[in-house]
């Protein structure tokens, strides 16, 4: 006799197995948008790297920019100055400086003023008078710096203590005693530099034992200053001290010793040069971010995450043309273009400084050669500064994708909420279908067992 049979349904009903496939299709768009919102980010984390590496350029041309109001040869200019007996003088130049040989003969030395004090006390002995006040002042100038004020108590009654703090006050002046083997202490002051200009000046409330007023110069005996003597290309100078600032175009000769040697000043482009390296370095550095970032696959036919970006062009081409258009205000310039500096393309699109191009360049004339280099820096700087700003192609880029991230971050927010919806609805409908299957087995059982029996 025919029984009825339903392989697979009621209370066999693999509920939980139906229910995984049907949300594994419900999630696809899901997928979709998490797909897309991770392409996004790492967008966003590609042009971090792109802006870093375009920071890092525009840091470079900043540092071959002169600042305000300064010329390009100022700027850029420096040298190296060498004296042939460095036990006579040594010299330090500024941009002003001119290279050249200069003759030096130091016939007098400057010599710094002395003040010896008249009174003399025993070691230990009070030497301060300070009547019934508990405190006095001693006031010290050295030349036309500021005067400064030292405040004395009764415990700094003797030389020593009065050495001390005359050492401690920084101005200008140093102070030491000697006792002689009578035990008899002498005070001696003296200018920390040489030279008429940086006389000692004394005053104060303070006096010394015996003395009918209160401190001054008169209680010392002094041994003037005197200015250095140098002829420089037998052009006699009266130096301040021993230190000559304003003889020599751009250079500061500090005396050490009597005698004749020589000066010498030669143009140093070292500094120049390493500003220059930097620069190439740091546009070699974005160029193979941009071929990275930007690169494609023929092989896997796949591309790189900002392949075929807009934003990554604009920065090339920007970038590029800055470095290849000439600057209007090198129009009349002996030097044009970066290339004839000694900065070129190479076939692989990176720059490389050619020294020896360069030196010569710079040696032949360097004005020319500091406003071209100027001139580039400022159209770089100032294009990095545009692309880097707020409403610049980064920026702009960034913002836009960041708002896409959030789109679709709200999207998968309520399609989640939906799928959860959709998932609570799959379970109960099974449940209940799963459920009738059950019965209608148990029925099928009974009328089964019920026709068996006819």
């Amino acid at each position: 006799m025919a029984t009825l049979s339903s392989a697979g349904i009621g209370s066999g009903l693999n509920v939980e197995s139906i229910v995984t496939g049907l949300m594994n299709v419900e999630r696809q768009p899901l997928t979709q948008l998490q797909t897309q919102q991770s392409s996004y980010q790492s967008k966003i984390s590609a042009l971090g790297t792109l802006k870093s590496a375009l920071s890092s350029l525009q840091s470079a041309a900043s540092a071959l920019t002169p600042a305000t109001l300064q010329s390009p040869t100022a700027a850029f200019a420096s040298f190296n100055a060498t004296v042939a007996d460095s036990t006579i003088a040594s010299a330090t130049t500024t941009s002003s400086a001119v290279a050249g040989t200069y003759s030096v003969n130091v016939t007098k030395l400057g010599s710094s003023q002395t003040l010896a004090l008249n009174a003399t006390f025993q070691s230990g002995d009070q030497a301060l008078d300070f009547g019934s006040d508990d405190t006095r002042t001693l006031t010290i100038q050295q030349g036309s710096n500021a005067a400064v004020t030292i405040t004395l108590d009764k415990s700094q009654n003797t030389l020593s203590a009065l050495r001390d703090a005359i050492n401690n006050a920084g101005a200008g002046v140093s102070a030491s005693t000697v006792t002689d083997s009578n035990g008899v202490q002498h005070l001696q002051l003296t200018a920390d530099q040489a030279g008429t200009a940086n006389a000692i000046t004394l005053g104060g409330t303070v006096a010394f034992k015996g003395a009918a007023a209160s401190v001054s110069n008169s209680d010392f005996t002094e041994t003037q200053a005197t200015d250095a003597i140098v002829q420089i290309q037998g052009i006699t100078v009266k130096a301040n001290g021993n230190t000559v600032s304003d003889a020599i175009d751009g250079v500061t000769l500090t005396l050490a010793k009597e005698g004749s040697t020589s000066l010498t000043l030669t143009r140093d482009t070292s500094a120049l040069k390493s500003k220059l390296t930097a620069f190439v370095n740091a546009y070699n550095s974005l160029n193979s971010s941009i071929k990275s970032l930007g690169a494609y696959d023929a092989t896997s036919k796949t591309g790189a995450v900002l392949n075929g970006d807009s934003s990554l062009r604009s920065v090339q081409s920007q970038v590029r043309a800055a470095l290849t258009g000439t600057p209007s205000s090198l129009s009349s310039n002996a030097y044009k273009t970066l290339s004839s500096l000694g900065i070129s393309f190479q076939s692989d699109g990176s720059l490389q400084l050619d020294s020896t191009k360069f030196d010569k360049a710079a040696s032949t004339n360097f004005s020319a050669v500091a406003s071209a280099i100027s001139a580039y820096g400022s159209a770089l700087k100032t294009t990095t500064t545009n692309l880097l700003g707020t409403t610049g192609v980064i920026a702009s880029r960034t913002n836009g994708l960041n708002a896409s991230v959030t789109s679709i971050g709200k999207q998968i927010t309520a399609l989640n909420n939906r799928l959860t919806i959709i998932e609570q609805t799959y379970r109960a409908q099974f449940t209940a279908l799963d459920t009738t299957m059950t019965s209608m087995n148990t029925t099928s059982t009974y009328l089964t067992q019920q026709l068996a029996k006819l």
